[in-house]
């Protein structure tokens, strides 16, 4: 089954953009996905295919339209139905890489890119969509936020990656920021390779890169490794509330 994208957007020529090349150009090639971008402003109805109008109770820049946008939402989910419907927008529950891997085990996806000032709230009301956000910040619009998106459910899907294994000890797969990489030259700068990384125990190596992937966690996410410190102490009280009951 090829995970299919339909991408709901005012400028379709952004797609596949950066994902027509490397990785994901070469599966887009071989049809292990498909790419389908479709323009909002032809489910408009007026001669000047205008898809936004002024704010409710005023305020700067321009409000997307349900009316529309609906229009273009029915479509993908006639055409789609079995794909979730997203939404890119800061107003979103944060991406994770549970999330990405759940949608990459699944059909595809339809998303929709809003622009302007945003999307009039009653379409999020009316339809099941679910809004997403890749972060903390403010883009020009969802266009760049969706390539985001399918950059990470693409790499996923099975072929894709040169390995299987390749993205298992990756940042967030196991709660935690990846472990530090070094390859050639031994000695760079005056700075060297760890000395266990070159000393071919692997029961060390592992050891010493969990312990860092700890270490930096803590240092540089500390909100990711309460998560993790949380999860972790849950587990073995959850196993024990088990057998007790038993």
């Amino acid at each position: 089954m090829t995970f299919a994208a339909t991408i709901l957007t005012l400028y379709p020529d952004m797609f596949p953009g950066p994902l027509g090349t490397s990785l994901a150009g070469r599966a887009l090639a071989e049809g292990k996905w498909a790419c389908n971008p479709v323009q909002i402003r032809d489910f408009a109805t007026d001669r000047h295919r205008s898809v936004d109008d002024t704010p409710a109770g005023g305020g700067a820049g321009m409000v997307m339209r349900a009316d529309i946008l609906a229009r273009a939402v029915d479509h993908a989910l006639e055409t789609r139905p079995d794909a979730p419907l997203l939404a890119m927008t800061p107003r979103g529950r944060p991406l994770t890489q549970a999330r990405v891997r759940d949608l990459a085990a699944g059909p595809g996806v339809t998303i929709l890119c809003g622009r302007f000032e945003g999307i009039d709230e009653r379409l999020f009301e009316a339809r099941p969509i679910e809004p997403v956000s890749i972060g903390d910040y403010i883009l020009s619009g969802g266009e760049m936020a969706a390539l985001v998106l399918l950059d990470a459910c693409i790499r996923l899907l099975p072929g894709v990656m040169g390995a299987a294994s390749s993205g298992d000890e990756e940042s967030f797969e196991s709660g935690l920021l990846e472990y530090p990489h070094y390859t050639r030259p031994p000695t760079w700068e005056g700075r060297t390779i760890p000395e266990v990384l070159r000393s071919g125990d692997h029961a060390r190596i592992d050891a010493w890169r969990k312990a860092m992937a700890e270490a930096d966690t803590r240092l540089r996410r500390p909100d990711l490794w309460e998560r993790h410190e949380g999860a972790r102490a849950q587990s073995p009280s959850g196993a024990r509330r088990q057998k007790k009951e038993r």
